[in-house]
């Protein structure tokens, strides 16, 4: 059982980690030293992970790196070998293809320890359920959740990102998701609006960033009523799957939440990926939470 609203947390920290990678698909090699070795398909790659203070526990598998990133400045950086345009990987257990790209800001397309949030999005959803996914970037929960058989709307400000959600959705054999190239806040709030609600909606909202016309994005200011405006579109046996890299932790998160969100269940945790040798590597915060509570 979660634990209920405004008491003392009663439940630990989750750890919620991806188990159903094949190792050729994806594996988290090693770790160390501030930096990750993974392999995504047929690619090796080495790039910049904060938070990773251990020295590297299989140091003769980095010489299998076939490209390594390295930061030129906060946001950006550059590739020791070409930078590959196109190459796929699949996640077999809900059957999703993936494209992939090296880019200039070290993502790649894909992060693989959201197949934790695919698998729990695939459990909770059923087929007719509106699904919406915010801050979508290239779409693993939207296309894990119209394999649920879900009615899908995938909202994100950047047409090229959408674009590329929208190949790896042919690849993987789907169709009719709903694309929204759009603010997400502003978006949520027109929905509000509107009186249309969701039975799951995603965020992953970004820790800063611009808007289109120039509008400053703080998540610490931001989170507070973007909660609100979506816990308003939220149908009343629904769920909210939260999900940030900012460095809020769990507890934060949860305080945060049970702050704006009466009579809410709240499961809170840290999306993990788990290496070859057994280290963890935690990548960010996590919280579940359900609208009509257990408890």
């Amino acid at each position: 059982a979660m634990a209920p609203m405004n008491s003392a947390p009663t439940q630990p920290i989750h750890r919620w980690w991806p188990e159903s990678w094949a190792p050729s698909s994806y594996a988290l090699l090693d770790a160390g030293h501030g930096r990750k070795l993974e392999r995504f398909g047929g690619q090796v790659l080495d790039r910049p992970e904060t938070g990773v203070p251990w020295p590297p526990l299989q140091q003769a598998k980095w010489a299998n790196a076939n490209n390594r990133f390295e930061a030129t400045s906060k946001t950006a950086g550059r590739w020791s070998a070409p930078q590959m345009a196109d190459w796929t990987t699949h996640y077999a257990p809900l059957d999703l293809t993936f494209h992939l790209a090296s880019t200039r800001y070290k993502h790649i397309g894909l992060f693989p320890e959201q197949a934790a949030n695919w698998d729990y999005l695939a459990q909770r959803l059923e087929p007719g359920m509106r699904f919406l996914n915010l801050f979508a970037y290239t779409g693993g929960a939207s296309l894990a959740a119209r394999r649920a058989g879900a009615e899908v709307t995938h909202v994100d400000a950047i047409r090229q990102v959408v674009d590329w959600t929208r190949r790896n959705m042919e690849s993987s054999g789907l169709q009719d998701i709903r694309w929204v190239v759009e603010d997400a806040a502003k978006f949520v709030q027109r929905e509000a609006k509107r009186g249309n609600t969701y039975d799951g909606i995603m965020l992953d909202p970004p820790t800063w960033g611009l808007g289109a016309k120039g509008e400053k994005w703080r998540l610490e200011d931001a989170l507070v009523p973007l909660l609100k405006d979506v816990r308003r579109i939220t149908a009343p046996h629904g769920f909210i799957l939260l999900n940030t890299y900012s460095g809020l932790t769990p507890v934060t998160l949860e305080s945060t939440i049970s702050a704006v969100m009466p009579r809410v269940s709240i499961d809170v945790g840290e999306l993990c990926l788990r290496s070859e040798s057994g280290t963890f590597l935690s990548t960010g915060s996590c919280a579940r939470i359900e609208t009509s509570p257990s408890t």
